[in-house]
């Protein structure tokens, strides 16, 4: 907006203060949501000494498998059917052909066996299981 400070001259510059307003609370609203999207299918992973995955990314694809025996392809839910097909065109365009597998600790072990054999099918080469590390007593 322009405003007249004389005769012929016009005031040309922006009121700042809003902008930083807003701005201020769109971070603060990303600070708070950004911790949530990183959680994925919630599931009760089973304790084991294994050596710690250095860094997941956002990249890497986990499979889970829920204690009802449904299964997901990072947050997405699919059918078993499914599972192998699309597995299949996601890793066609990676280079790195590795697969993360998560299962909820009450799955049964041929549910677990089904889903390991169904990523091998659809050419994952590495294919890496998710736990929990040991709780210490004390």
């Amino acid at each position: 907006m322009a405003f007249e400070l004389g005769p012929r001259r016009f005031m040309s510059e922006i009121n700042v203060t809003p902008l930083v307003d807003v701005m201020l609370v769109l971070l603060i609203i990303f600070m708070v949501t950004a911790p949530l999207l990183k959680e994925g299918v919630s599931v009760n992973l089973p304790e084991a000494k294994a050596r710690p995955i250095e860094k997941m990314k956002e990249e890497d694809i986990v499979i889970t498998v829920d204690k009802a025996g449904k299964i997901y392809i990072g947050k997405t839910e699919i059918d078993w059917q499914t599972l192998e097909p699309k597995l299949k065109l996601i890793l066609r365009q990676r280079a790195k052909k590795e697969v993360y597998l998560q299962a909820d600790k009450t799955v049964a072990y041929g549910v677990v066996i089904k889903a390991l054999s169904m990523l091998q099918d659809a050419g994952a080469e590495k294919i890496g299981m998710i736990t929990e590390p040991p709780r210490t007593k004390r």
